[in-house]
């Protein structure tokens, strides 16, 4: 993997993919972020919309089939339920779980010397590491700025289309839901071995820069386009999640379709879920279409 740039943008919902494709009829070919999905024994459609975590102001861009299958749905699904963020008692345990366990510090899982590059790092962008050392590894990654959107990126220049929808839902009353929970969502830290995740964030801060502000920016190209079998082979090209692609991709995938069942047969459901899983063979499309949906693209 050339930088841990794809698999942070992965946990937190955007689109990172690492399995094969074959020809087949159920896997998505068209251009799209916003799908319908109908047929079975369902009485009224749902909606699938594929996100990117962040994304600059001047590159966000909602179509008018997606604001309108926004308006037709009753309630609206993310991975997580968003507006549990807002709520500081669940906040503080999750926050708990951010740490790694059995009093591991980073200083533990890498060199003297390249404990000191990433400390040099953080300190530069104003994240003391005294204040870090026990954070697993992969959440520190997520809580790089450089890592996230490049080194020209800045705070007030970014957007989040879950935060966008969240507060849409919130102006129209919608009801909020979430296919896991963000508990479950932080344990897959535990899933991936600390000293695995110290190496990809040591490679992150090595080949930060210019590299990851290129990496973003096609990302986001690709995104404009709704090319998601483009930001799939772009993702395929840098690694993917490697062996842990099962684990933080497609059993995710498998999980949510019976969950996604039920809140469809209760209401119209405008889900929003990272823009990797909704591609190939694996995907939640092609899932979707396999349980004996018809899940077409908004035109």
């Amino acid at each position: 993997m050339k930088s841990i740039f794809t698999a942070v943008v992965f946990i937190w919902g955007c689109i990172s993919l690492g399995h094969s494709q074959t020809s087949n009829a159920i896997i998505p070919q068209e251009k799209s972020l916003i799908w319908e999905i109908k047929g079975k024994n369902l009485n009224q459609a749902s909606f699938l919309y594929g996100t990117i975590h962040m994304i600059g102001k001047k590159d966000f861009f909602l179509t008018e089939g997606t604001k309108k299958s926004f308006d037709q749905a009753k309630q609206v699904a993310f991975e997580i339920d968003m507006e549990e963020m807002n709520n500081i008692m669940a906040l503080v345990p999750l926050l708990m779980q951010s740490f790694m366990k059995n009093d591991t510090t980073l200083k533990d899982l890498l060199t003297k010397e390249e404990y000191t590059q990433v400390e040099a790092h953080f300190q530069k962008i104003g994240m003391p590491m005294m204040l870090l050392n026990r954070i697993k590894p992969m959440f520190l990654s997520a809580m790089d700025p450089e890592s996230m959107m490049g080194k020209g990126g800045q705070k007030e220049d970014i957007v989040s289309y879950e935060m966008e929808f969240l507060e849409m839902a919130q102006k129209q009353k919608k009801n909020v839901e979430g296919l896991e929970t963000a508990a479950f969502q932080m344990s897959m830290f535990d899933s991936i071995p600390y000293k695995v995740q110290a190496k990809m964030l040591l490679e992150s801060v090595k080949g930060g820069g210019e590299s990851s502000d290129s990496q973003f920016a096609e990302m986001v190209d690709l995104y404009k386009q709704q090319d998601i079998q483009g930001m799939q082979d772009m993702v395929n090209d840098e690694g993917g999640t490697g062996p842990y692609n099962d684990l933080l991709l497609v059993n995710r995938n498998r999980k949510w379709i019976p969950v996604m069942e039920k809140m469809m047969q209760g209401q119209a459901t405008f889900f929003a879920v990272g823009a990797g899983h909704l591609g190939g063979e694996k995907g939640v499309i092609a899932l979707l279409r396999k349980a004996g949906y018809t899940v077409e693209p908004v035109k």
